[in-house]
């Protein structure tokens, strides 16, 4: 099979784009949504830095009945319009619908959804970074050969500290590379290759 050469890169959505809810929770409308400051900034660096951008998220509050695929859909449109005009563009949103329980196999940490963009895309995963805030994202990339790079907004900094806590010769679910925000990881990864 022959592989798209395209700069690709994967984002988690809650934390990294957007504020995370409180208390752990969703969000279920684009009321709920908050970009964190400079996102937009930081997505339209990375078009016009030549990358094929992915939303990898995972949305259980469907599964559990909290919202609907519908409210998920208007909250993603909305984004994107918003990334749109302030000159960033995503190729396509992944998301995991499904019940934390059902064991799916797109549900972060599993890597599914990365696996099915790049068979869609005809892409080498191995040549591509995934920005994330939490364990499950990290655990996905290596799962799937991207390069995990951790962001210290949203739940990054808890994720953080269970690596200073964990033994420090344990290179297993370590990032790559470790940011602030989403922004300073794409300063980074626009003179990157």
């Amino acid at each position: 099979m022959k592989h798209d050469s395209m700069k690709t890169i994967f984002l988690d959505r809650d934390g990294v784009i957007n504020e995370n809810p409180p208390n752990r929770g969703y969000v279920c409308n684009w009321n709920g949504f908050s970009f964190l400051p400079n996102a937009l900034q930081a997505i339209n660096i990375l078009t016009v830095s030549g990358f094929r951008i992915f939303l990898i998220t995972n949305q259980a509050g469907i599964g559990k009945g909290i919202f609907t695929v519908q409210q998920l859909s208007d909250i993603h449109q909305r984004m994107l319009k918003e990334m749109n005009r302030n000159g960033g563009e995503i190729a396509k949103i992944y998301y995991c619908p499904h019940h934390p329980d059902d064991g799916c196999p797109c549900r972060k940490p599993k890597p599914g959804m990365l696996k099915n963009a790049a068979n869609e895309y005809g892409f080498d995963i191995s040549d591509t970074f995934f920005i994330g805030d939490s364990m499950s994202d990290i655990i996905a990339a290596q799962s799937a050969g991207a390069s995990p790079i951790l962001v210290l907004t949203g739940h990054g900094r808890d994720t953080y500290n269970c690596y200073i806590k964990s033994n420090s010769n344990n290179k297993t679910r370590m990032p790559d590379k470790i940011f602030t925000n989403l922004y300073s990881a794409s300063r980074w990864l626009q003179n990157k290759r």
